[in-house]
């Protein structure tokens, strides 16, 4: 089902709570809101529906990748300053990224992966994941 994408910063600086195998439905949603938003986003962390999970759905490739409790556990010594925006915020923002990291995340069927992702695939999972912290970019 596609979800209405939350604008309110009080409810988007909110922290959020580690996923469940009871929250397989939101994973669909989020797959469903990400689809319907292609033509100007290119991920969503739950927060922005609403729901304050630790879980994300970003286009990696031509695919919807969605990361349940992902954990960045390692990240390159290169970081550099970019603009973004957010679908939940008007404009863009200067912010500073890492330009590699490895992130353990479970999948929506709760297998656990471990992968690299470097250039713009890691600053789309670190612009979710600040979303899990309350972070606004």
């Amino acid at each position: 089902m596609v979800r209405e994408i939350v604008k309110d910063v009080l409810v988007l600086g909110r922290h959020s709570e580690p996923c469940t195998k009871n929250d397989r439905q939101l994973f669909k949603d989020m797959e469903d809101t990400l689809a319907a938003h292609a033509d100007g986003c290119v991920g969503i962390a739950a927060n922005m529906i609403g729901v304050h999970k630790t879980a994300l759905a970003a286009f990696i490739g031509d695919e919807i990748l969605i990361m349940v409790n992902p954990v960045i556990t390692d990240r390159s010594k290169q970081v550099y300053e970019t603009e973004e925006g957010c679908l939940s915020l008007t404009g863009v923002r200067q912010t500073k990224r890492y330009e590699a990291i490895t992130v353990e995340y479970r999948d929506k069927k709760f297998k656990l992966h471990k992968k690299t992702f470097r250039g713009f695939e890691a600053q789309i999972i670190q612009h979710e994941m600040d979303h899990f912290e309350g972070k606004i970019i």
